[in-house]
């Protein structure tokens, strides 16, 4: 209202055309009890269908997004889809790691699932990371899960019994990953997508330059 009373009809227009993108349901996670948790929480909200999972700390740039051509993947194979990437040995035990199954033509099926193995336990350096295209069979498990790993319900062990029931497909995302929950990917995301709009990238440039003259 403000804005369309002062005139400004460029920001009017970018704040309506946000709030018209979706409708938003906010579910509070009243203890810090895992993400498998987390994600039971939101299941009156879903109900008995396939849904996407999208972890805030992970942000990928890619053309189509990583989430579209796991959603391909899911209306090609009919089964839930995980995203992965390749990571460095000494990191495997910073996330759930993938146990890769069979290929059949490009779709990687999963044969086992592993909570931040240590080095000498991790299966393989395939990095389950922040998107999921899941079947609704999930909420059923994880209402029946024990805490696992660090006292928390965790996502992984859910999908393990999924996997077992219906095996799942690991889809290795083609796009540049930042881990925002990451001081540094942080800063990188910001200053990299920051240098893609053209309002801010020369500006941006003229800055960045400046200030490497006074750090070089």
């Amino acid at each position: 209202m403000l804005l369309a009373e002062k005139g400004n009809h460029e920001l009017l227009e970018l704040v309506q055309n946000v709030s018209n993108l979706v409708n938003v349901h906010y579910i509070r996670q009243k203890q810090p009890l895992g993400l498998g948790h987390a994600v039971l929480c939101a299941s009156r909200f879903i109900g008995d269908e396939p849904f996407a999972l999208l972890l805030g700390d992970d942000i990928i740039d890619s053309n189509p997004p990583c989430l579209k051509q796991m959603m391909d993947i899911y209306d090609e194979a009919q089964t839930s889809v995980i995203a992965a990437q390749t990571v460095p040995w000494e990191d495997v035990s910073k996330y759930g790691i993938i146990s890769p199954s069979y290929l059949e033509g490009k779709l990687q099926y999963i044969s086992d699932l592993i909570e931040k193995p240590d080095r000498e336990q991790a299966p393989s350096n395939m990095a389950v990371i922040g998107r999921y295209v899941i079947e609704p069979e999930i909420f059923g498990i994880l209402e029946h899960c024990q805490p696992g790993r660090g006292g928390e319900i965790q996502l992984t062990d859910a999908l393990r019994i999924l996997n077992q029931r219906k095996p799942m497909i690991a889809y290795i995302q083609q796009g540049k990953r930042y881990d925002v929950g990451d001081k540094l990917g942080y800063i990188e995301a910001t200053i990299e997508f920051a240098l893609k709009r053209k309002d801010l990238q020369p500006h941006l440039l003229a800055y960045l330059k400046e200030l490497m003259k006074q750090w070089m």
